[in-house]
């Protein structure tokens, strides 16, 4: 079981690509995180935020939650509008 609450159905490859790796992403608070994340998002990302979605879902887990918590400054070429759109996610919806 993914926890995913969307289906990629209507999502291109991509899309659904992206999708499956925000829900298997090695830990499951990660999962959690970033799977949500992208069950909301997916469908309304452009492509260039479907880019950086997938830049960020190449960041080992530990280093994603740290900078998502503030534990550790997010490098700028991370700092991106998709990165502040996950953040601001996670804070209004924390994993319980």
């Amino acid at each position: 079981m993914t926890g995913t609450a969307r289906t990629s159905a209507g999502l291109d490859k991509r899309r659904r690509r992206v999708l499956y790796r925000a829900w298997h992403r090695g830990t499951r608070e990660m999962d959690l995180i970033m799977g949500r994340f992208a069950d909301a998002a997916v469908g309304e990302l452009t492509e260039a935020e479907i880019a950086d979605l997938e830049q960020l879902a190449e960041v080992p887990d530990p280093e994603l939650y740290a900078w998502l918590t503030g534990g550790r400054p997010v490098p700028d070429n991370y700092d991106h509008a998709v990165f502040r759109r996950l953040r601001d996610f996670y804070a209004l919806r924390p994993i319980e």
